[in-house]
């Protein structure tokens, strides 16, 4: 496998996989965290390596390290493997997701902005979903029972609990302090904002066809999907909230091994479910119109990106990530005839948040 996003969460866990069931690993993407990354080729031995940036390809101990975007391309349309893991966080994961396409490669996706940007350009057949939202609906959509809707499930993020006038003071250390677990910056922004829940819709749209989907906050993070048939029946995905499981199952196919501890019921005790509102969660306001025109998902994703970049310089408050989004998808109301428009329209999108402020 080629790993991109090797020092991420999501590419510790797929490492942890490779080595459980002794997977070679041919390429390891990563970051600024060297120290780490070392730590995985002494274990991995990886033929490449490569680095974001050329500054840090000195302390790498492997005797070929590549950088850059156009390195992990390169490597990504000569590799002999036939599954790339993209795990890298933001639009720039879209390049390599379309080049491992490209390349007759199988993807397993935990970059959100590829099908939320491009969704329309991508062959989803060669996609393996490595969301447990994602991986919660695909587990449960095993029948022919007819579907009448999909649903997957929020943290609520970090100010779930909040007084809602408090929340548009909140601090860039405010919106990190998830109440359920730790995960990257960007993530955890949109987490609190709730953006990364409708990216999630926005996703599953892509990967299961057209079809009703919402979500609901559940508190817990033990069930992350559910789905009602038509027969007025509804079925759960029930799971520890750990990423090794859906990835387990986007490298070996199937998987009889024991990956996760089952849930046990009597320790959860119980359940709270909450409704998603756009008082506390103002994104949510143009959430059935973006899954009616998900092409439009380029617009929502540059805006967000060029907002969180802002919100984390100082130069915004959190609730005007929100703002920003919904100003400029209402601004800018096009949507992109090819891949070549996603691009032009991200830059453009990304250009008018940033001069807005």
């Amino acid at each position: 496998m080629i790993l991109l996003g090797s020092t991420g969460s999501i590419g510790v866990n797929a490492l942890t996989i490779a080595q459980q069931f002794g997977l070679r690993v041919e390429v390891l993407v990563a970051g600024r965290n060297v120290a780490l990354l070392n730590q995985q080729i002494g274990i991995h031995n990886p033929s490449l390596v490569v680095v974001a940036q050329g500054v840090d390809s000195s302390r790498v101990n492997h005797p070929c390290v590549l950088q850059g975007e156009e390195a992990i391309l390169d490597v990504i349309a000569s590799s002999s493997a036939s599954l790339v893991i993209n795990a890298l966080v933001g639009f720039a994961g879209l390049r390599p997701t379309l080049k491992a396409i490209e390349s007759g490669k199988r993807v397993a996706l935990a970059n959100k902005e590829s099908l939320v940007a491009a969704g329309a350009f991508m062959d989803i057949s060669k996609i393996q979903p490595i969301d447990s939202e994602h991986f919660g609906l695909w587990y449960l959509n095993n029948s022919s029972r007819p579907i009448e809707r999909m649903l997957i499930t929020a943290s609520g993020g970090a100010f779930r609990d909040w007084p809602i006038e408090k929340i548009q003071e909140a601090t860039l250390q405010d919106a990190l302090n998830h109440p359920n677990w730790s995960m990257g910056q960007k993530i955890t922004i949109d987490s609190a904002s709730m953006m990364n829940k409708m990216f999630e819709l926005l996703e599953a749209r892509w990967l299961f066809g057209e079809g009703q989907y919402d979500a609901v906050i559940e508190t817990k993070s033990i069930i992350h999907a559910l789905i009602d048939y038509k027969d007025g029946s509804t079925t759960a995905h029930f799971a520890r909230a750990n990423m090794q499981l859906p990835i387990a199952y986007a490298l070996m196919g199937q998987m009889d091994a024991k990956i996760l501890p089952s849930v046990n019921l009597l320790e959860v005790g119980s359940l709270e479910f909450r409704e998603i509102t756009v008082e506390r969660y103002p994104i949510w306001e143009i959430r059935q119109e973006l899954l009616r025109n998900p092409k439009r998902g380029v617009v929502v994703n540059a805006a967000n990106e060029a907002a969180i970049e802002l919100f984390i310089a100082g130069k915004i408050g959190f609730g005007e990530i929100s703002n920003q989004v919904i100003h400029a998808f209402e601004r800018f109301d096009e949507e992109p005839k090819n891949i070549e428009d996603v691009f032009h329209i991200d830059r453009d999108v990304r250009h008018y948040v940033r001069r807005r402020v």
